[in-house]
């Protein structure tokens, strides 16, 4: 066989292999803390930051800190690797990427959901004509 068809047949190869491991990566499945604790793998969690409890901003280790309640109502420390995410404080839900380690669910990512600016009031706007 040619050198360039084997050199060829290799890279597309390696690029499909390459392809599907970062599909399977990236693929992250929701679930609660419950969960994430006996699967030990990288999973999405939804919940509502807890308010009451401390937080946390660890500046030689560069973590933020918090607690958070899943959707099963367990409340668990919840650990970023990086700093608090922008619109905290006006956060009606997050959810935090990662997985369990130690007791607390260390997070690579948080998203926050904040309210909509363009969410109506509860009041009603009649117009007579």
């Amino acid at each position: 066989m040619k050198p360039k068809i084997i050199i060829g047949g290799i890279v597309v190869i390696a690029g499909i292999v390459l392809g599907a491991l970062n599909f399977l990566e990236s693929n992250v499945e929701y679930t609660d803390f419950s969960n994430a604790e006996r699967t030990n793998k990288k999973v999405q969690v939804k919940g509502e930051w807890i308010k009451e409890q401390p937080t946390n901003f660890d500046a030689e280790k560069v973590t933020f800190s918090f607690y958070m309640k899943d959707e099963a109502n367990r409340v668990a420390k919840v650990v970023l690797d990086g700093a608090k995410p922008n619109n905290f404080e006006l956060a009606t839900s997050v959810v935090a990427k990662g997985k369990f380690a130690n007791g607390e669910f260390h997070a690579t990512d948080v998203l926050t959901k904040c309210p909509s600016k363009y969410e109506g009031t509860s009041e009603t706007v009649t117009k007579s004509l």
